[in-house]
């Protein structure tokens, strides 16, 4: 073949030497410069055997390398062609002497419809400075890359490392995509990767204050946000509490709930979550996950092999096991309905770890949502067909206008009233008393006072947990005034009023508030489930109908937690 043709048709591709380009049925193949002559090297040779060390000088003809480079930018190109099954269609690999491409490669006259932009994902978009973002005590590692367009913060799955992460050829290939048309914001959650390690896992309430700290300190007034896996529960909850923050949301192999409940067929039996702790919990460190997170290279020794230092770079085998147990608690499907911001929705037909019917719920059930499903076994969205996946989400964005200023957000409310008659000659000094006690706790806890029914209590907030936390302080300081009160709290939609709040939720936390016995804070099941992850503690209190309000609720007394 003649070396010098400047474009080259194989299979469905199409490469474009002049262009520095590579699209596959039109759309383009983000590759990196060394990858780009790798391929144009191989593509170019008509079949023949091409050595290891006539590949180094001709791709790297100025730097001395090692055999390693070779081996990652042949697994980083088949990567990008899909070529990772036994029976490589592309590049056959001759053990200890070299590579042959072994697709029938054909010149052609045909034009290239892909500009250079989309198509190369340049040097210079590579690993950024790691740095630290405080949430509370925590500090929080992130880099920012990139700034080819909208800020997309990518919100990992149980677990990360925003610099090894750049070690492992698939990721790192993912990674440059992405910020090949964004502004690239990496995150490890509080104990994982390189944040600060902690002796719990931490609770979707707290991973969106470590993301809300993270996007502050890099300078985010408002992102898109890509959930991937165990991360999109969280996004949803984001989404839906901060649209104000939140430009688009787009998930990846997620759920709304993970484990089967009698109003749920479609999740996973728990004992199949149980043995899912035990395999990965027994082999962590050595690559284990892959066998079912990414099957189609999980055999693969060069992934294998970098895929079991990311394990036990990421975090410890107690830490996943803690991880896979969070798992079992999360249900966020009753927030699906309040998130209001574009969404895209995207599934491996394949996946075997987070099964297309959960995909498919979320994005029924959340108004306007996108749904795509794409071809592939893979649950990891760095394995497998990136090119389809990337390409998918830069159009969403690209589609994605300014979504007006929100008027309705998810809050947990909180209801309280002063239980019988605490009245008296002291009243008016024990009530300032109490009224100092609430407005401190509030002040702590992140609480807006909306108004106050009587002697009663309104309040809202936008974690769960401090709402409980804010109720049971409330609650006891109350009680060392020698007075009782009953709360209630609910989370659900509300609208916004200039110094009001409102909706369907509001009435019920008030409802729940009638419904508790003096000393008593009573949550919905609704809460329960959003503080998955949480030290707080709930005993059942059975299934209430409450006062002007459809179907019956099953309702919780919480026993706090720590201040």
């Amino acid at each position: 073949m003649d070396g010098s043709a400047q474009l080259l048709r194989f299979g469905p591709f199409l490469l474009d030497v002049g262009e520095h380009s590579l699209t596959r049925n039109g759309e383009p193949i983000p590759l990196t410069p060394k990858t780009f002559d790798l391929l144009r090297i191989l593509a170019s040779s008509g079949g023949r055997l091409m050595r290891k060390d006539a590949l180094m000088r001709a791709v790297w003809p100025d730097t001395v390398v090692e055999e390693g480079n070779l081996t990652k930018g042949i697994f980083l190109l088949r990567q990008a062609l899909g070529d990772t099954g036994d029976a490589h269609a592309f590049i056959e690999t001759v053990p200890r002497v070299g590579y042959r491409f072994v697709a029938a490669v054909t010149p052609t006259d045909e034009v290239a419809d892909t500009p250079l932009a989309a198509a190369v994902v340049r040097d210079a978009v590579g690993p950024g400075q790691t740095r630290y973002a405080k949430s509370g005590d925590v500090h929080l590692a992130y880099q920012v890359i990139g700034d080819a367009g909208p800020d997309l913060v990518l919100v990992p799955g149980w677990v990360s490392h925003v610099e090894y992460a750049w070690e492992d050829p698939c990721f790192s290939a993912f990674l440059r995509r992405l910020a090949a048309f964004s502004r690239l914001i990496l995150l490890d959650r509080r104990g994982t990767g390189l944040s600060d390690p902690v002796t719990d896992m931490p609770s979707l309430e707290q991973r969106m204050d470590d993301v809300r700290a993270v996007m502050d300190a890099a300078g985010s007034e408002r992102a898109a946000l890509f959930g991937i896996s165990e991360g999109g529960p969280m996004c949803m909850m984001f989404a839906a509490t901060y649209p104000h923050r939140t430009s688009a949301l787009i998930l990846f192999g997620t759920a709304a709930r993970w484990t089967r409940a009698d109003d749920y067929p479609i999740g996973i039996p728990t004992e199949l979550l149980e043995e899912m702790l035990e395999f990965i919990g027994a082999g962590w460190g050595s690559g284990v996950s892959a066998d079912l997170f990414a099957p189609s290279v999980a055999n693969e020794e060069a992934f294998r092999r970098s895929w079991a230092r990311f394990e036990r770079f990421a975090v410890s085998p107690a830490g996943i096991q803690k991880l896979i147990r969070l798992l079992f608690e999360i249900d966020v499907r009753h927030i699906l309905p309040i998130i209001s911001v574009p969404t895209l929705v995207l599934q491996r037909a394949g996946d075997r770890a987070m099964r297309a019917p959960g995909a498919r719920y979320v994005a029924e059930r959340i108004p306007g949502a996108r749904y795509v499903e794409l071809d592939g076994p893979d649950h990891f969205p760095f394995v497998g067909d990136q090119a389809a996946m990337v390409a998918e989400i830069e159009q969403f964005l690209g589609s994605v206008q300014s979504p007006p200023e929100p008027d309705r957000v998810l809050a947990t409310i909180l209801c309280t009233e002063i239980a019988g008659s605490a009245r008296g000659p002291r009243w008016e000094e024990l009530r300032a008393r109490h009224d100092a006690v609430v407005r401190d706790e509030l002040t702590r806890l992140r609480g807006r006072r909306v108004k106050r029914p009587g002697d009663g209590l309104l309040a809202i907030f936008d974690g769960p947990a401090r709402a409980i936390r804010c109720a049971c302080a409330i609650r006891d300081g109350a009680r060392r005034l020698g007075i009782d009160i009953r709360a209630g709290v609910h989370a659900g939609e509300c609208e916004l009023l200039a110094d009001d709040v409102a909706g369907v939720a509001v009435d019920i936390a008030g409802r729940v508030a009638e419904s508790a016995t003096p000393g008593e804070v009573l949550v919905t099941g609704t809460v329960k489930d959003v503080t998955a992850g949480s030290p707080l503690r709930f005993v059942d209190r059975g299934m209430h109908r409450l006062r002007g309000v459809p179907d019956e609720w099953r309702l919780f007394a919480a026993e706090g937690g720590p201040p």
